[in-house]
């Protein structure tokens, strides 16, 4: 009566032990995956409140502000004669929002992604053929991370003077090499310079643009400069991020500069798209 199984020794251990466990407190787990699996989600509990949040890390002092739902009432752009698209530099709207827009594609920093994508900045790209090429890979993933392709000629000549036929086959032709690289065909055109007359105009609302964007505020390698006569921001204005500058600050650090500026103002990025 007093013979024991092989089963039966071995579980007197585990009871031994269930036993020394009750009076010492010690942990019931033993398995070391199990172990390890909530040392794991322990470190994660006990990091994450600390991790760095994206408007830190972009060396911004408060999160952006989400944009508001562009109202209803904000006024439709006046065009410069019948059949031709409106040219406008502000969108005239009581949402404290600014237009974040790049021209050209010269500079292709993969951090500029990034930087994109964790802010959620709405920016819309201006693009030249001649200058984006053979960059479209940077260009596509920018768009897929929420930024919008738009127009700035095949070529990048001032257009002020130049004929029909050549300031169509400028846009056109842009138009067409966009819609065939990334899906859509852009609604907004931004002449080089900033130059243009009616015949620009026209060329533009042939090639199914919507809209001709200027700008009221570009960067510089010293800072920002207001083509009004007030140095801030003002909800509604278009801003111009300008082309590279060797000798000047980096893509990301001349954006860092707007979103300080904005944010001083009490303002945030909305998206130009959704106002024109």
């Amino acid at each position: 009566m007093r013979r024991r199984t092989a089963a039966g020794r071995r579980r007197l251990p585990a009871a031994a032990l269930a036993a020394a466990c009750l009076l010492t407190g010690c942990a019931q787990s033993v398995d070391p995956i199990e172990r390890l699996g909530k040392k794991a989600a322990q470190g994660v509990r006990s990091h994450s409140p600390t991790a760095p949040q994206p408007y830190r890390h972009w060396g911004l002092p408060s999160p952006l502000a989400a944009p508001p739902t562009p109202a209803a009432r904000t006024r439709a752009p006046s065009t410069a004669g019948p059949g031709l698209p409106p040219v406008v530099d502000h969108i005239t709207t009581s949402d404290k929002v600014v237009f974040l827009t790049y021209d050209d594609g010269a500079e292709k920093d993969p951090r500029f992604v990034d930087m994109v994508r964790e802010l959620q900045l709405p920016v819309s790209l201006f693009l030249t053929g001649s200058v984006i090429g053979p960059g479209y890979g940077h260009f596509a993933r920018l768009q897929s991370v929420g930024a919008s392709v738009q127009n700035h000629t095949l070529d990048h000549p001032a257009m002020r003077g130049l004929s029909y036929a050549g300031q169509r086959a400028e846009i056109c032709g842009q138009q067409d090499k966009l819609k065939s690289r990334f899906g859509v065909r852009p609604r907004l055109f931004r002449p080089p310079y900033g130059t243009y007359d009616t015949t620009t105009l026209r060329a533009a609302a042939d090639c199914g643009v919507s809209a001709v964007v200027l700008w009221r505020a570009a960067t510089t390698p010293e800072g920002i400069s207001y083509a009004r006569g007030d140095e801030h921001l003002c909800p509604g204005d278009i801003i111009l991020v300008g082309p590279d500058e060797s000798t000047g600050p980096t893509l990301r650090e001349r954006t860092v500069r707007l979103l300080r500026e904005a944010q001083e103002a009490g303002l945030t990025v909305g998206r130009l798209e959704d106002y024109l």
